[in-house]
């Protein structure tokens, strides 16, 4: 028998009712879609080739990777959406497994340097005294506190420090100021102690974030893992693309040169106190913060050449440019007193290339854009395509590529994503949910609803809405596409439920963190939660929790987004369709994402609400709502009603 046999049925049996998984956990249940996907992924890691696998929800696709990679040997690494399944992953899914199998593979946990206390930041501000708020001052104290007793070093493991803190800024390192092999405090590093056990271990849990921001910046401890590996696998890959959009362009903003400015005024005061460093770095801070308020009040997002020439983000833009080469001369005089001063310059020196390549970038397979918060302003330069980049980074050693999600193609047309990534190559496969969706779920488009354009349109989704609500008693996530859409349907919600005297509490995105947020949701019987994107993506809610999952309207990106912009204009210049060939399958794969919500396991049963008329008014509605899973269908309010009566909620 051929290897690839022996190790295909050596896969199955694990599977088997009978084999260490059924021995292991005591509610297994065979899936034929699970080990079918567990001896495609097997083929893979035999051939050293990509695969792309969309498996709905319950498919067990998460031991479906594991199990073969385990069994398959070598180096693997496993990256994921986010670094809440990161954990996941690394403290139940991974052991509970290797467990069962008695496989004696060691495993570690890598995220980047964000995540780990240093040593060295934290002395320094214990020194400085420059802390905000005394909240800040107790938190430094019990950071300092965990630092003296953790293993890890890691953030996430502070649980008296929430992880939002600012005073995580003040005591975590970044590239630019790390002083790597030269601190004093290298020895008890918290990082450097991560990557030695992602260097020695057989199988290295990461995220997105971590693994192409180290691909591009050779700095997360990722690079060096890759030349050894034979296996990357990436879960939840449906947001691969916009993680390498991030990483293979290029951003500096307005945080990082006020960031700049506190770490050189801290090194200059501990180690070069003859200079006045707060007057010579205060035009700096004030051309940096009159750069923000150039822009006015809110957030909004332009490409370059939407700025007139008159606007006076150019002049406070060449001001900061001006300010930090009056500097340099200072700190180039001044690197030679310690190490802090000589990153701070070679910083400065950096910041200042951004600055200059920013203004003067006219590559055309580059956009410039800006993108403005409430207390930042981002000077971006993005590719139009990553796909030759990501192409090139996976052409340098042969191992297996593994891409897998619930949401990846447009029923069985992966091209979208392929393109995207440039894995045409790819083999491609899909296994649908286990799950019966015509018994267990119910998708309701309500009659006479306006066009989305419409200025009523967000009251119509509300008094649409409310019944269901109603019906469900609150159990719900109500998902919108847009902010102010939350904010909006958040304050009208509130307004009704409080006439209707419904005691249905409202969780609305923003008001807490999202982890906070899901906690309650969870927690809190009747509770509805207004969300926008990040609700929509990676939540999972087993149970009568969540019942009823609305939908503001279809998920289509903003046109006037700039980058959106750019790549469509790009792909009609080239002969293609830009909604049919770009934007529909992208609202396609987005809607799938915030439907996947409802239905978590085989016992849950809920409505899911698309409140958006052009589901069934436009042609392209029925390619839509044919990708969802196989709900049973209506229109009529009055069946929404009945499906709780019997027993929903």
């Amino acid at each position: 028998m051929s290897t690839v046999h022996t190790f295909l049925n050596e896969l199955a049996t694990c599977f088997a009712a009978d084999g260490p998984l059924g021995q292991a956990f005591p509610h297994y249940r065979v899936r034929q879609q699970q080990i079918d996907m567990a001896q495609a992924i097997g083929r893979a890691l035999l051939k050293r080739s990509s695969l792309l696998v969309e498996a709905g929800t319950g498919t067990g696709k998460t031991f479906a990777y594991l199990l073969p990679a385990m069994l398959r040997g070598g180096k693997v690494i496993v990256s994921t959406g986010t670094k809440n399944l990161q954990s996941q992953l690394f403290q139940r899914d991974i052991p509970q497994l290797r467990a069962a199998l008695n496989v004696p593979i060691t495993v570690a946990l890598l995220k980047g340097r964000a995540n780990y206390v240093c040593n060295y930041h934290l002395a320094q501000t214990k020194t400085e005294g420059l802390l905000e708020s005394r909240e800040q001052v107790a938190q430094l104290r019990r950071v300092e506190q965990f630092a003296q007793v953790t293993q890890t070093g890691d953030k996430a493991d502070c649980v008296d420090v929430p992880e939002e803190s600012g005073i995580w800024a003040h005591v975590t390192s970044t590239r630019e100021n790390c002083l790597g092999q030269d601190c004093p405090h290298v020895k008890e590093c918290f990082l450097m102690n991560a990557r030695k056990q992602a260097q020695e271990a057989d199988l290295v849990v990461v995220n997105h974030h971590l693994f192409f921001a180290d691909v591009m910046l050779r700095d997360e401890g990722v690079a060096e893992l890759l030349p050894t590996s034979n296996t990357v696998i990436f879960d939840e890959a449906h947001q691969l693309p916009d993680t390498a959009t991030l990483f293979f362009g290029q951003m500096i903003s307005t945080r990082q040169l006020l960031e700049w400015n506190r770490d050189t005024l801290a090194e200059g005061l501990s180690e070069a106190r003859e200079i006045d460093w707060p007057t010579a770095l205060r035009p700096l801070e004030t051309a940096t913060r009159d750069l923000r308020l150039a822009f006015g009040q809110g957030s909004q997002k332009l490409a370059w050449n939407q700025i007139g020439k008159t606007h006076g983000m150019w002049d406070a833009l060449a001001k900061v440019r001006r300010e930090l080469e009056t500097l340099l001369p200072t700190l180039e005089d001044q690197a030679v007193r310690s190490e802090g001063l000589a990153r701070c310059q070679a910083r400065a020196e950096v910041l200042l290339a951004e600055l200059k390549a920013w203004e003067k970038q006219d590559d055309p397979e580059t956009i410039r854009w800006i993108d403005v918060s409430h207390s930042n302003v981002q000077l971006h330069r993005t590719p139009l395509s990553v796909a030759d980049l990501f192409t090139k980074q996976r052409e340098d050693t042969p191992r297996s590529w593994i891409f897998t999600s619930a949401t990846l193609g447009v029923g069985d047309d992966f091209s979208h994503y392929q393109k995207l990534l440039g894995l045409e190559e790819a083999e491609c496969a899909r296994w649908d949910s286990p799950f019966d969706y015509a018994q267990q779920g119910l998708l309701y488009v309500p009659q006479n609803m306006p066009e989305p354009q419409h200025p009523d349109y967000l009251e119509a989704v509300l008094q649409a809405a409310l019944p269901a609500l109603q019906a469900s008693q609150g159990h719900a996530f109500v998902l919108c596409t847009t902010l102010r859409a939350v904010d909006q349907l958040a304050s009208r919600l509130q307004e009704e439920l409080s006439k209707l005297k419904l005691d249905y509490p409202l969780l609305v995105q923003g008001s807490e963190s999202r982890n906070v947020l899901l906690e309650r949701f969870r927690q809190t019987p009747h509770a509805i939660l207004v969300g926008s994107h990040s609700f929509w993506d990676g939540v999972d809610v087993p149970g009568d929790a969540l019942s009823l999952v609305i939908i503001d309207k279809l998920p289509f990106a903003p046109p006037d987004d700039p980058v959106l912009a750019a790549r469509l204009r790009k792909l009609e210049a080239e002969g293609g369709n830009a909604f049919m060939d770009f934007q529909l399958p992208a609202a396609i794969m987005a809607l799938k994402q915030g439907a996947g919500r409802l239905i978590r396991t085989e016992t849950d049963r809920g409505v899911l609400m698309i409140c958006d008329p052009r589901l069934i008014s436009k042609g392209y509605g029925k390619k839509i709502w044919r990708s969802l899973p196989e709900f049973a269908r209506t229109r009529e309010e009055s069946v929404v009603t009945q499906f709780w009566r019997n027993g929903a909620a």
